[in-house]
């Protein structure tokens, strides 16, 4: 594809798929460019490097996340459907969550996202600092709930690439970590529980965690404000 047919929009697209497969250390100029049918050179015409493309990129999927209406939901409902959301996202492009202590991210999409959240938690009745907070304990808790999946994604990738088999090395992992749990009588009563599985959590875990910390905002929300 020749670099006066190529769009930005067209490049982020699919420097997202391409994220999406091989994580950050696949994404190379030469392999976009491949995919792209066009030379690594072309892409410079419309991004600088590589990071400046990983920060385009993530920002774009912010734009994922659907807005809940405030007008027609109570500000829980809008914060579980939004917190839902941001889970999704996240746990769809993994690489998302490693690039985050890597690059410093900023942009229209995310922006729209944070201003909406902030609203979500200015509707339950807090105001300033309070919202700021509110919004960011959410936030980090969802980010949390999804760090495990994204450090395996990438650390299966590294051992793919590093030539062995991951599925034999998590196999051999979990067998060593699972005589070690033997020693210890909670873990060896979870050990045929989807617990067990390497970096995993009981079914349902995020719900139970988010509906507990949305428990709390509204026990410290003004006096006066509707559950």
């Amino acid at each position: 594809m020749p670099r006066d047919t190529l769009t930005r929009e067209q490049i982020i697209q699919t420097a997202i798929e391409l994220l999406d497969e091989e994580g950050l250390e696949g994404l190379n100029m030469r392999s976009l460019g491949k995919r792209l049918g066009a030379a690594a050179t072309a892409v410079y015409w419309h991004v600088k490097n590589k990071d400046d493309l990983v920060v385009l990129a993530g920002d774009h999927v912010w734009d994922e996340i659907d807005l809940p209406d405030l007008d027609a939901l109570d500000w829980r409902t809008a914060a579980t459907s939004m917190a839902a959301a941001l889970h999704a996202m996240l746990s769809r492009h993994p690489w998302l969550v490693q690039a985050l202590g890597t690059h410093l991210f900023y942009g229209p999409g995310k922006a729209r996202h944070d201003d909406h959240s902030l609203a979500v938690y200015e509707a339950a009745g807090f105001t300033g600092a309070d919202a700021d907070q509110a919004a960011a304990a959410v936030f980090t808790y969802v980010l949390g709930n999804v760090l495990g999946a994204s450090a395996t994604t990438s650390l299966m990738r590294r051992l793919s690439r590093d030539g062995g088999d991951p599925h034999e090395a998590l196999r051999d992992t979990m067998a060593k970590a699972t005589e070690v749990a033997t020693r210890f009588p909670r873990l060896r009563a979870r050990l045929e529980t989807p617990a067990a599985d390497y970096n995993a959590a009981p079914e349902d875990t995020f719900q139970f965690g988010l509906q507990a910390l949305l428990d709390g905002l509204a026990d410290r929300r003004p006096e006066g404000h509707a559950l």
